[in-house]
Order: structure tokens, then sequence, then C-alpha cells
């Protein structure tokens, strides 16, 4: 482990220095409606509560390109991925006509105005490469890239009011409730736990260990547009549930759920993550092996270097290799540490876990918890289609 310690300072600022509030009492009536897919809403309630500080909106094209092209804005503040309001080119000639629009998820009522700035043309090829480091269509990042309406739209954004409360979002929480409960709970350092699986032993142990020198542990696993093949939120969620109950000491975990979508841009959204969890106050950061990563798309530690060109966050990242119980070592170790070949290491891969769900086995003890096997293998659909 690298990276960590405590004494981080209490209060950690909000990336930019300022944590964003885009309510209002803006008046919609009248306004053209333009719809958005669900996960874009989300990302303007994110923006909006202030998870994606010191963005106001999504992203106009001096900023685009400049987050495509260093991982920064146009002032030179950190951010690796951008915020896209993508559209037709009939409803950009629309927004460019209005000024101003109403943003809705289809079928809903408005969520948001923007106050559309421009709308311009962009290179999705040159895009994808520039955040995920390839252009190869196989990547769901790059799929996702590629597939975008020609003409983004940036602006800045009044938020409405809230869709409608739903199972999912139960857990839900805004930097500033999160800021409040850690103050509350007395935690002058935090470390965060960014998820999108439900947890293996091996990822319980990684928690409980770096919070021996610091206050507690944020679990932040991701509800939104994941790929085939991960598990559905719903799992996870359950299963974060059941595990931080029945094994976690209750004055130091808190568990909120995140709402955006899986990008897969391995080392650029290993900082987007930590951006975001430092606006939640977290000091810390857990940033495993491959993290958010795909395939073979990335090195397994390429998100550990991609901090060296970050100095200015003020989160602090916690390095792990991989994680694993070795039946020699009589523990939850790692490479760094455990001399033994790969036989005596209990792990098992995301697809070795998926083929024992659908044969209905539950993995060894020693990588789940019989409480996290049973929730995966009664749920009738426990991965995305």
């Amino acid at each position: 482990m690298s990276g960590g310690g405590g004494g981080a300072p209490a209060g950690i600022r909000p990336h930019g220095g300022r944590l964003v509030d885009r309510h209002s009492g803006a008046d919609p009536s009248g306004l053209e409606r333009v719809e958005i897919p669900d996960d874009l809403a989300n990302d303007m309630e994110n923006i909006a509560d202030g998870i994606f500080s010191p963005l106001e909106g999504p992203l106009a094209r001096d900023d685009f390109e400049s987050v495509v092209s260093s991982g920064r804005l146009a002032d030179g503040t950190a951010w690796t991925v951008p915020v896209m309001l993508d559209v037709d080119r009939e409803t950009a000639g629309r927004v460019k006509a209005a000024g101003d629009v109403l943003l809705a998820r289809a079928g809903g009522a408005g969520e948001a105005v923007l106050h559309a700035e421009e709308a311009y043309g962009f290179d999705k090829k040159k895009a994808a490469e520039g955040v995920y480091g390839t252009s190869d269509a196989a990547h769901p990042g790059v799929a996702r890239m590629l597939s975008a309406n020609d003409v983004l739209v940036g602006g800045r954004i009044d938020y409405l009011r809230r869709p409608a409360d739903a199972p999912a979002r139960r857990l839900r929480m805004t930097p500033a409730q999160t800021r409040a409960a850690f103050s509350g709970a007395g935690w002058r350092t935090v470390v965060a736990f960014q998820t999108r699986n439900p947890p293996h032993v091996a990822h319980e142990m990684l928690q409980k260990a770096s919070i021996t020198d610091r206050d507690g542990v944020f679990v932040n696993p991701l509800v939104g547009r994941k790929k085939p093949g991960d598990f559905v939120d719903d799992v996870i969620v359950r299963c974060y549930e059941a595990v931080i109950r029945h094994y976690y000491p209750p004055d130091r975990c808190r568990l909120a759920t995140l709402h955006t979508e899986m990008r897969y841009a391995g080392p650029r959204e290993a900082i987007h993550h930590a951006i975001m969890r430092q606006n939640f106050g977290c000091t810390h950061i857990i940033i495993g092996r491959d993290h958010a990563g795909v395939g073979s798309y990335y090195d397994p530690f390429a998100a550990h270097r991609a901090f060296d060109d970050y100095p200015d966050l003020e989160i602090t990242p916690v390095f792990f290799p991989a994680f694993f119980y070795c039946s020699r070592c009589l523990a939850y170790t790692n490479p760094r540490a455990c001399p033994h070949a790969e036989g005596d290491r209990e792990q098992i891969s995301g697809t070795g876990l998926r083929r024992m769900v659908r044969e209905g086995r539950p993995p060894s003890k020693f990588i789940l918890r019989p409480e996290v096997s049973r929730i995966i293998l009664d749920h009738p659909a426990p991965f995305v289609e």
C-alpha cells in the first residue's frame, strides 16, 4: 500500500474550491422541451448537487476539447471525462433558436433548464482516443462515444426538481449530506471505495485495512448504465447492505449510491472517481488493480500512475495491488507480501464468478460471504443483459 496515511485536514475543500449548487427557482413555462436519456439526466442532478464540482452544466467547446486533449478544463482545472449533452442536428437548431430549453427524461416532467451557450460538432474518434486511449468500438465507452449524436450543446443549468422517488434512489446522498454525516460522526479522515460489483471478502478486508488509521470508510457503489455481464444495481446494493449489516462496525462505515454511468475509462475514470469523492468530503480514495478498466485495454496499474499527473487533487489515493486469500499464509494478502503460488490463492475472475452463478454453485467462503452468495444465487436476473 502506498499514497495513504491519516492526517488529511478535516473538511477537505470541494474540487475547484467551492461546492456547486445549481438548484433554482427558474421558470420553465413556455420553454422548448429537449428529452435526454436517464444517465444524462442523472448527471444533470449530479451537477446541480455539486458531485461534479466545478462543472455547472454540460461542457462547452473549449472545455470539451481541453478535457479530451489534456484531461483538464480550459482553465487548467483537473477534469478527465467529458459530460456531454449530445443532440441531433434538428434539435441543435431548435436549441440555438430558443437559447433556454427544458431538459426532461422521456415521458417525464422537466428536471432542468439549460441556458445554452453554444452548439458544436466534434470528432468522435478523436474524442474516444483522448478519453479512452483507443478508438476500438469493442470498448463499451468507445462504442457509446461513437454512437453519440453529432452535435454537443454546452451551457449552465438551473435544476428544477428531482425525479420521483424510486427504490434505486433510496441510498442516494448529496455532498452536503455526506459532509454533514461525516462531521456528525466526528470523522476527520474518510476513505472512499468505488465499486460496480458485489463485495468480495477481499474487498471487505481491503476496506477494513484502509481504516485502521483513518476514521471511516465511505462505500459508494455506482448505480447506472453498465456493460452486459456486469451485476445489476439491485444485487450490488443489497449485497453491500448485507455485508455492512453483518460484518462492519456500525460507526466506521457509511453506504450511499452514486448515480452515473460507468465509462470504463481506466486511468481517466480513476481521476474522475477521485474528484467526485473529494466533493463528497472524502480525504482518501482506494485505487485498486485495473481500476475502472475493461478487458485488456489498460495496464493493471495505469490508474495508479495517473495520479502523478494530478498533484493538484486534494484527495489522497490509497493504492492496493490485487488482494486475495492465501491458504498457506492463512490471511488476506497481496502479491507484495505473499510468496506462494497461484494455486494457493483463493480468487476468481468475473467470468469465473458468472459461470458459477449460472450453474448455481456458490463460490468459496473465502471469496464471497454466504449472505452475498445467497443474494446473487436467489436473484432471478443478477447480470446486465
